[in-house]
């Protein structure tokens, strides 16, 4: 007797089936979702009925109502958030993930994904250049990647002083100064006020026209501080793509006993690329790091990694064995180094794409969206009234309309309204301002001569129309 009843087996079929008929049509589909918010929400929100339905019905139901209400996230066409497009030998592998249904917090019980994962870690270590001794758990993505990192320096920088953070809490305990660039990115923000630190209490250091913390401002900082320092540091700032001087900064910190770690989400990746690597320099001598798998190798969601040179705070800091738990008896148990007891095995898609990939293929993919920033930056430039505001650091580039944020406001909305290239928003330079970030596996030159010229047509026609 068969493991899927006739029903469940054609449910497994439809879905792959739609999988695949989705990801064909990807790039001629409109990139925003085309179903207004309220009106896709309201189609799922239907009271639950009493009986149930087939298993195949239900999926061929679920993916024709959801389609319009689907972004085109993985488009080679989208270009906002700084999301990667989860590559299809990532997907692929990712069905495979929920068809196991392995609870990967168990190296004895799975084995095979911890082989996997273990991979994984070695890979992103080797690819980063980072000690290949140091600690690596596979998280949900850099937002927690950043709070674990933080959690392994709230942990050492209290023992060096005595206290045990995990057995007392932080009542009573001696304070842990904190600097971060007042550029930095929201996560590393989130990750303090996780551990407990306050996002409200870091010194928040001014930065230069790219972002980058300034040497100067740091120092004055840092002698304002009494016990030994966090220091939080940036490799790509979100809207400009730059890197903090890391060469300059991390001996201060760690001439005062200090901690730095490094916020890494996409622009660690450089590493990778022996050419592009000076745009980072020093940032090898930092204690921890955060990054993220989906952004620039472009793994399916939950894909993300937290890096502690010394893996003992982080395993300090993590581990939540129990008594009715496997006796692992192993020195690597993926527990140690997470957050979660039960999670899927997230490192799975990551292990296809890498080897799908090899070391080539990653470096390749890196240098190739940051040449193509800055050729869309060099054409953006060229139109009078476009003004690109950074300089192109990695793959980022950030752009204005005219005078006015309501130009760019208006060129936005109407690039994104005719759907066939999907950049998004933010604010730099008191400015609002269109952010180009290039970083989908399936993004070439012609479709960022598409962006450029959707851009240029959608500016053109707001400035004929003032």
């Amino acid at each position: 007797m068969g493991g899927l009843t006739a029903d469940e087996e054609a449910a497994m079929r439809a879905a792959a089936d739609l999988a695949v008929s989705y990801r064909q049509g990807l790039p001629d589909r409109p990139v925003p979702a085309q179903s207004s918010h309220d009106d896709i929400i309201a189609a799922f929100r239907t009271p639950l009925a009493d009986a149930g339905q087939p298993a195949e019905a239900v999926i061929r139901a679920l993916a024709e109502t959801a389609d319009p209400g689907i972004a085109g996230m993985s488009s080679p066409n989208f270009y906002g958030y700084v999301l990667g497009g989860s590559m299809p030998v990532g997907v692929a592998a990712d069905m495979l993930v929920s068809a196991w249904g392995q609870n990967a917090g168990s190296s004895v019980e799975t084995p095979a994904i911890t082989g996997m994962e273990r991979a994984v870690c070695d890979w992103i270590l080797d690819l980063l250049d980072l000690p290949l001794d140091s600690g690596v758990g596979l998280v949900t993505g850099a937002t927690v990647a950043n709070t674990q990192g933080v959690m392994a320096a709230r942990h050492a920088l209290l023992a060096r002083q005595g206290w045990d953070v995990e057995e007392k809490g932080l009542y009573g305990a001696p304070e842990i100064p904190v600097l971060i660039g007042a550029e930095a990115h929201s996560a590393p923000f989130a990750a303090l006020r996780y551990a407990g630190l306050g996002a409200g209490r870091a010194s928040r250091v001014a930065t230069d026209d790219e972002g980058r913390i300034r040497p100067d401002a740091f120092a004055e900082a840092l002698e304002a501080t009494t016990g030994p320092p966090l220091a939080i540091l940036q490799a790509g700032q979100i809207n400009t793509g730059a890197f903090d001087p890391f060469a300059e900064l991390i001996p201060m910190i760690h001439a005062r006993g200090g901690w730095v770690h490094v916020d890494g989400a996409f622009g660690l990746w450089l590493r990778a690329v022996p050419e592009l690597q000076g745009r980072l320099a020093g940032v090898g001598a930092a204690d921890s790091w955060a990054t993220d798998l989906h952004k620039w190798i472009n793994a399916p969601f939950d894909a993300g990694a937290v890096i502690v040179r010394d893996r003992a705070p982080l395993v300090a800091s993590m581990t939540a064995r129990g008594a009715y738990l496997p006796d692992e008896g192993a020195e690597w148990i993926p527990t140690d180094s997470t957050l979660e007891l039960s999670r899927r095995a997230r490192g799975v898609p990551s292990y296809a794409i890498f080897r799908h990939l090899g070391r080539s293929g990653v470096r390749e993919m890196v240098a190739r969206h940051c040449r193509l920033a800055a050729e869309l930056a060099r054409e953006l430039a060229r139109e009078p009234g476009l003004r690109v505001l950074n300089a192109v650091h990695s793959n980022q580039v950030a752009l204005t309309c005219g005078e006015t944020d309501a130009e760019t406001d208006a060129v936005l909305a109407e690039v994104q309204g005719r759907g066939r290239v999907y950049p998004t928003h933010g604010e730099w330079r008191g400015r609002r301002i269109i952010r180009c970030s290039i970083i989908g596996y399936a993004t070439k030159e012609t479709h960022t001569r598409l962006l450029a010229d959707e851009i240029r047509q959608a500016w053109r026609k707001v400035r004929e129309a003032a």
